[in-house]
């Protein structure tokens, strides 16, 4: 049990620091809650430091899902276990503890998890986001779309319904930090992906 709560704690830990505010002081440019839509993610990185920056902000936020989740499989524990590590590293970056419970909307570590907890899960999470972000040209709708699968997804490879439970706590916390975008989308004023106007996913 102490192990348990360690691993889960540490998934925390590791979730709370912020690979955009990282990267940023690497490149020199601004803190991404200081500008541009404040949203210290991958979209708003791309839009302030550049394509690389970017790219690494991506990569560093999607590993803070799959090292938790990969670290629980690699140590005999259970798939429930496993996906409360991710939850964990997940809250860590939407509410890290190293940056006033400030952060990033998680799209890119909600991937990270998927990946590492089965990777069915990330690919149809990949699939899903692509085809819908081709189709409509709103990156948030796409990440809407793709996160609110995956809860059903579970079940149907034959997870239990705790699982399947962790991961609708995902998609309502996805859904609310991307309320903004919902609201947007309702209204018509969503950007769409390639305008600088775009509020990021």
């Amino acid at each position: 049990m102490t192990t348990d709560i360690a691993m889960v704690i540490a998934a925390y830990l590791l979730g709370s620091a912020a690979s955009a505010i990282v990267v940023c002081r690497i490149f020199g440019a601004p803190d991404p809650r200081t500008v541009g839509s404040g949203n210290p993610g991958t979209t708003n990185v791309l839009r302030v430091a550049g394509k690389l920056a970017a790219l690494l902000t991506l990569l560093g936020d999607a590993a803070k899902g799959v090292l938790p989740v990969l670290s629980a499989h690699t140590l005999g524990m259970t798939p429930l276990l496993a996906a409360l590590c991710g939850l964990a590293a997940f809250l860590g970056h939407l509410y890290p503890v190293f940056y006033r419970f400030q952060g990033g909307k998680g799209v890119a570590t909600f991937i990270g998890v998927t990946l590492a907890f089965d990777w069915r899960l990330g690919v149809l999470f990949i699939v899903t986001w692509l085809t819908v972000a081709l189709v409509t040209r709103f990156s948030s709708l796409a990440a809407l779309v793709a996160t609110a699968c995956v809860p059903a997804v579970t079940w149907t490879l034959g997870y239990a319904t705790a699982i399947s439970a962790v991961f609708v706590v995902f998609v309502g916390l996805i859904f609310w930090r991307h309320r903004q975008n919902i609201s947007n989308l309702l209204q018509g004023t969503e950007g769409r992906i390639g305008q600088s106007s775009s509020t990021p996913s």
